[in-house]
């Protein structure tokens, strides 16, 4: 199954997949109306340690324990895909808890948000991805 990576030692910290990804997740078709003035909430984002910056994106893990940990079973596993169902999700913020690499976040509501891969968004690969001009976020199976 394809996966997110990524190659620390390419990414410039200049958060464009975090802006990408929160234009392709807001069901707008003009970027400028979707994110001007607007506080993004993206589903990967970017993590900073001294001179090092990398994304931080789900890993849809063979054995998610955020799937296992979810009480309300807002979170599954379909086509090796961790996907969540807002509608179920009560906000216990237990997936937040366990995951050991900091993907699952608060969103804007009282549900929690994560990366599903754009699979919602009917795109050939994730819009991080294509978003990312030094090709630090790459889309491949490993």
């Amino acid at each position: 199954m394809k996966r997110i990576y990524v190659n620390e030692e390419w990414c410039l910290g200049c958060h464009l997949c975090e802006y990408n990804c929160a234009y392709a997740n807001s069901g707008i078709k003009d970027m400028v109306k979707a994110l001007k003035g607007v506080e993004i909430n993206p589903k990967i984002h970017i993590e900073e340690s001294g001179k090092i910056t990398y994304a931080v994106s789900c890993r849809h893990c063979e054995d998610p324990i955020c799937v296992k940990s979810c009480i309300s079973g807002a979170l599954s596993k379909k086509d090796g895909i961790v996907c969540i169902d807002k509608n179920k999700c009560i906000g216990c913020f237990t997936c937040i808890l366990v995951c050991p690499y900091g993907a699952v976040r608060p969103s804007d509501g009282h549900a929690v948000q994560k990366c599903e891969l754009c699979i919602n968004n009917s795109t050939d690969m994730p819009a991080c991805v294509k978003g990312c001009p030094n090709k630090a976020i790459v889309y491949e199976e490993r």
